[in-house]
């Protein structure tokens, strides 16, 4: 999907320019389908609060699954540097939002990356692109996981990789089961973090405060 950038110019009041991103032709077509769900639920979709409803949802689910326009192989790719340096390399606390592909409701938490180089680092800052990359699609958290691990093995090519995502889904928490205090842990490993000793460095790592 070609994404399409679109200034709204100055606010005189806060003084600053936004910038929302989105494709027209698509925009359209949301805003026409949101239009006819609100139909569907019983709102008035002329009343003056909803009206530009599905213009605005039409804009926000772009942003939402803004991943399905991003390669998380060549986020990592724009910044590969040759070091050195063989010990745990760990990003925690990477706060994450997706969407469940069963419900369409957010589940939203936090990813642990850690990896050990193998000749080439990545900017710390990629580790967390790539996180939003994967997790801005319609998403289960068990896959999310895996993905994370594995595009970052296949092209860092690492002697290891650790992921621990842990996340609160709102379709247990908003309707279904209705369990507001639920946490949904989940894990994957590669090469040196197979090992236990290894695995359970990083394990007591992201545990620890250090500030």
């Amino acid at each position: 999907m070609e994404i399409i950038k679109k200034g709204t110019g100055i606010d005189a009041y806060k003084g600053y320019v936004r910038i929302d991103k989105w494709n027209d032709a698509a925009t359209d077509k949301l805003a026409y389908h949101y239009s006819e769900i609100i139909k569907l639920i019983g709102e008035d979709i002329h009343r003056e609060g909803i009206a530009k409803t599905p213009m605005r949802v039409a804009k926000a689910v772009q942003f939402l699954m803004q991943g399905y326009n991003a390669d998380p192989a060549e986020i990592i790719r724009s910044a590969m540097f040759q070091e050195d340096y063989r010990e745990m390399v760990i990003v925690k606390d990477i706060e994450l939002y997706s969407m469940c592909e069963h419900h369409m409701l957010p589940f939203f938490g936090k990813a642990h990356v850690a990896y050990i180089p193998n000749g080439y680092i990545t900017g710390l800052s990629k580790i967390a692109r790539v996180v939003d990359a994967f997790a801005r699609r319609m998403q289960v958290q068990e896959r999310l996981t895996m993905q994370i691990r594995d595009c970052i093995q296949e092209t860092l090519k690492p002697l290891g990789v650790a992921v621990v995502i842990e996340a609160k889904h709102m379709c247990m928490q908003m309707r279904g089961i209705q369990k507001q205090n639920s946490v949904t842990q989940t894990s994957a490993f590669t090469g040196a973090f197979e090992k236990e000793a290894t695995r359970q460095e990083f394990i007591h790592l992201i545990g620890s405060r250090l500030s």
